[in-house]
């Protein structure tokens, strides 16, 4: 897929600051540093031990412990530095520590668990001289837009959905959280009906990436786009009807029986049907459902099923 950087500002509304507070430490599962002498050894020790201890222990951390502590058995688990919490959710880990901009700063993954949706990412640094900051970075909460990390700066590059445009995101210790522009999904260019071959598809939304199918799809969905290609995230790899054209099934992440989608392909004839299944009675269709293939009509059906 190609992505073009647009230059420009955003707000950020997805952006969530974590909640401070104190709790209880037990169930530690952070993996702790070999050793906290220095400030470069920190990073390099702590990253080894995840591969290489799974013993369940504090990492040291700018003179201080992070930790990550559980309660209850099927309750939130806590990150917290020395009794002061940065964050909590139900799934909790330590990623890495990284130097930028000549400080260290601890990497944290916090999501719901769940299907599809990764994590957020929580950033964790201690300015000189200054108490322990943290930040959440999160998309549409829908966990953190994979991170690149340089000398200077962590930037974080969104998954692009069909239709859609996300601000690029960066952090360092001296500027936050800024935006670097915007990232806008596009088709690979000069693909055609020709070239749409389902066996390379993870998820049919994979399909949006041929342009002669992206094209068509814009004309038949307009601004619904975007929620189609949303209602198909949660789904495995296609199916075919007895002429050829391939199909499959999805739904929302964490929404699934209440907002499910459907897309079948046909490339020989170069037709799109798209539909999706909220709680009314009949399911969303582009093009009208009546003048759907009465194989595929069937395969719809059974795919969705009845709303909940």
């Amino acid at each position: 897929m190609t992505r073009s950087l647009l230059a420009g500002a955003c707000a950020l509304a997805w952006i969530l600051l974590p909640v401070a507070g104190a709790h209880a430490q037990t169930d530690m599962v952070l993996v702790p540093a070999d050793d906290a002498s220095g400030a470069a050894d920190l990073g390099a020790s702590s990253n080894a031990a995840l591969a290489d201890d799974d013993s369940q222990a504090r990492v040291p951390f700018e003179s201080g412990q992070l930790t990550i502590t559980q309660q209850e058995e099927y309750g939130e688990k806590v990150l917290a530095y020395d009794g002061k919490q940065l964050a909590s959710n139900y799934e909790v880990s330590f990623d890495k520590i990284v130097k930028v901009g000549g400080v260290n700063v601890a990497l944290v993954d916090v999501g719901d668990g769940g299907n599809q949706c990764g994590p957020a990412t929580v950033i964790v640094w201690k300015p000189e001289g200054g108490t322990i900051q943290s930040i959440t970075v999160e998309q549409d909460e829908c966990g953190a837009p994979p991170a690149a990390i340089s000398d200077s700066a962590i930037y974080f590059v969104p998954y692009l959905l069909p239709g859609v445009s996300k601000p690029a995101l960066q952090w360092s210790p001296t500027d936050g959280l800024t935006t670097s522009g915007n990232l806008t999904y596009m088709p690979e260019p000069g693909t055609d009906w020709k070239d749409v071959d389902p066996s390379k598809y993870d998820n049919v939304v994979d399909a949006f990436h041929n342009e002669a199918v992206y094209r068509l799809a814009e004309t038949l969905l307009g601004k619904e786009m975007p929620e189609m290609a949303t209602s198909l995230l949660v789904g495995g790899g296609t199916e075919k009807t007895a002429s050829g054209a391939f199909y499959a099934s999805g739904c929302v992440p964490h929404d699934c029986g209440g907002n499910d989608g459907f897309m079948a392909v046909d490339p020989a004839n170069h037709k799109l049907y798209f539909a999706r299944r909220g709680d009314k009675p009949e399911p969303d269709a582009w093009p009208a459902v009546n003048t759907w293939p009465a194989e595929v009509r069937e395969a719809m059906d059974e795919a969705l099923g009845s709303p909940n």
